[in-house]
């Protein structure tokens, strides 16, 4: 059975949302423009919410991977 590919805006998301709560900058942005751009620093403002909110890393990867499994 083949695996469906990960939508690129959540991946982004997820990728930011990663960053946000380890502290990283959102001058790290990967991406220049456009809605994949805008998808990751939603994903970093998330985390860092979560971050300053007392989350721990557990409940962090928990709500990452329960955000993207319908696309599994």
């Amino acid at each position: 059975m083949k695996r469906q590919k990960r939508d690129r805006s959540d991946l982004a998301f997820s990728r930011g949302y990663q960053s946000g709560y380890s502290g990283g900058s959102r001058d790290k942005c990967p991406y220049e423009t456009g809605f994949i751009r805008h998808q990751w620093l939603s994903g970093w403002r998330e985390g860092r919410e979560d971050r300053w909110s007392g989350f721990n890393p557990a409940a962090c990867a928990q709500k990452v991977s329960n955000m993207h499994s319908s696309y599994y």
